[in-house]
């Protein structure tokens, strides 16, 4: 591993969540997880208490992620392994404090993305937060669906999905096991 990584997964990573919102005792759901950039850091940051899902479609990167997750003796994770075109989230209904939107949207197309909302609205409990990091728009390294759309066409798509704009900020974090700076979107439940 590279060194941004390192000190991302053996502190920095947990600094940043914090900020963001989340605390001891949340549960989390991490949408497009990865090998667990931000779920390992999460799952150190709700401690036992909490939990975190960790949702994925690639089958290798979750068990990458259970390794390391196992090597850090965290045990407070648990693999939500999905197929690429299925919208659906198998959790129930108002049972999450916290869903992490990092770095995935470039991959959804429009009216999936829509879907997605739509059941993140409904997993979220009263209270909780939607935190977005729209990578790849057009102004940041644009790729795929998110080429066309600017920051504020991003909020203005969750808006339209019975959310609400709480914080905007601009923070060092993770991209591609590097440090990168970019924005992050915390929305709340209309």
């Amino acid at each position: 591993m590279e060194i941004d990584i390192k000190e991302w997964l053996n502190g920095e990573g947990e600094v940043f969540l914090e900020d963001v919102g989340i605390k001891k005792g949340d549960v989390v759901l991490d949408f497009g997880c990865g090998d667990g950039p931000y779920t390992i850091p999460a799952a150190k940051v709700v401690r036992k208490e909490g939990k975190v899902y960790a949702m994925d479609k690639d089958i290798e990167s979750m068990h990458k992620l259970m390794e390391i997750a196992k090597t850090k003796g965290l045990k407070n994770i648990i693999p939500l392994h999905t197929k690429s075109e299925e919208t659906k989230i198998n959790l129930e209904s108002e049972s999450i404090d916290v869903v992490l939107l990092y770095d995935v949207l470039h991959y959804i197309k429009v009216l999936e993305r829509k879907r997605i909302y739509e059941e993140i609205y409904r997993i979220l409990k009263t209270g909780g937060f939607l935190s977005v990091y729209p990578k790849h728009r057009k102004s940041d390294e644009p790729l795929w669906n998110l080429s066309d759309m600017g920051l504020d066409d991003v909020i203005g798509e969750i808006n339209s999905r019975h959310f609400y704009l709480q914080r905007k900020f601009y923070k060092k974090l993770l991209h591609n096991y590097h440090y990168n700076r970019g924005y992050i979107l915390n929305f709340r439940k209309k």
